[in-house]
């Protein structure tokens, strides 16, 4: 037996949507933060750097299957999204993630797809 995803009548609580309304904060910010981790390659660097404190850029093209280039075009977008920091150590320039905010993040998303497709992604 399915049910149905509406309500079946029309009834608006205008106490809790305006409460509610009146509580949300600006997402802009957050949605910039999902938007660079919607892409794949991207989402990919980031989870690698919570495996490795820290990757240069050469260590992220190999892992991502890409030239220097594009890795390192990815990296400067996600530090540009203050996801990544960058540190510069001799010839070698190294990313890690930007706090512990963007590294649960990451680990929480992959454990809530990991659930999803556990359970049957219902």
């Amino acid at each position: 037996m399915t049910t149905k995803e509406v309500c079946e009548v029309t009834t608006v609580h205008e106490e809790v949507v305006t409460r509610v309304q009146n509580s949300l904060p600006e997402l802009g910010a957050a949605v910039q933060i999902f938007k660079a981790l919607a892409d794949e390659t991207r989402l990919k660097i980031a989870y690698s750097l919570t495996l490795e404190k820290e990757l240069c850029v050469c260590d992220v093209a190999a892992v991502i299957g890409s030239s220097v280039a594009t890795a390192s075009h990815h990296l400067r977008y996600l530090r540009e999204q203050a996801l990544a920091k960058s540190q510069r150590k001799g010839k070698m320039v190294y990313y890690s993630l930007a706090d512990n905010h963007v590294h649960q993040l990451v680990k929480i998303a992959h454990e809530h797809a990991a659930e999803g497709e556990k359970d049957g992604g219902s």
